[in-house]
């Protein structure tokens, strides 16, 4: 971002952090802690560097590992990730862990610091060439640095939140929920159409050069265009069946 447009980013957040507290019982000094406390992380949106993305998807990762259903070491579904991925943890120059969340939902996400997490309702409609585009795609957003602005708009929602939440009242048990709240919008996180495009080319370049079938990178976006939209990874995301045809084109 650049440093007009951080600036011009500082300025409108404090002013809605200012609305957020100017009404209401709460004392002056409260509502200014409240303010401060939000200030700052107006200021981490518009400022954040590469090592403060990595330092937070981290903390991250771990508040959503800690909150989800983890498959242990001995689990099917973790014996077939770690079989897939063993020659996976070093690729392209990141550093790579993956776990497996036991659910019937069909998702996969990656964050910045290089955790992959892939849902096993996913794990069960997919193949294995299937399944490594999709992790080969996840890899190719953390390649691409698409996760800068979701943190970005995180922090905004966060700032938003503690402004809010400096008046007490309902809105002050939000605080309590900022990590989980920025965990999730991590995770949520909508790409645009040129970096979801980027991830895919990505993906099918994992495939290509690790000898995996290409084809993979086809069928897996037609799997998740068949279920017509009500699919977790992806939904908000442009048409799996246009990048699928579009991946099949080059082929």
């Amino acid at each position: 971002m650049k440093r007009t447009k951080a600036l011009a980013t500082v300025a409108a957040l404090s002013g809605l952090i200012f609305l957020l507290a100017g009404c209401g019982g709460t004392g002056i000094q409260d509502i200014s802690s409240g303010i401060a406390a939000a200030g700052s992380d107006v200021v981490k949106a518009a400022t954040l560097s590469d090592e403060d993305v990595k330092a937070n998807a981290l903390n991250a990762a771990r508040h959503l590992d800690g909150n989800a259903k983890v498959a242990p070491k001995g689990d099917r579904y973790a014996k077939r990730l770690a079989k897939l991925v063993k020659n996976h943890t070093k690729e392209d120059g990141l550093d790579l862990n993956y776990k497996v969340y036991l659910t019937k939902d069909i998702n996969a996400f990656a964050l910045a610091d290089g955790s992959i997490r892939v849902y096993s309702g996913l794990m069960d409609m997919m193949t294995n060439d299937e399944l490594m585009f999709i992790i080969g795609h996840e890899m190719g957003h953390i390649k691409n640095g698409h996760h800068k602005e979701a943190l970005q708009m995180a922090y905004t929602a966060s700032a938003a939140k503690k402004g809010a939440a400096s008046q007490g009242g309902t809105t002050g048990a939000l605080a309590g929920s900022v990590l989980g709240d920025f965990a999730e919008k991590l995770v949520n996180a909508q790409f645009s159409q040129s970096e979801e495009k980027e991830a895919d080319d990505y993906g099918l370049k994992f495939l290509q050069r690790n000898n995996y079938n290409p084809n993979g990178a086809v069928t897996a976006l037609e799997k998740l265009a068949g279920l017509g939209g009500k699919h977790g990874i992806f939904s908000s995301h442009p048409d799996p069946e246009k990048r699928a045809k579009r991946i099949a084109s080059q082929l």
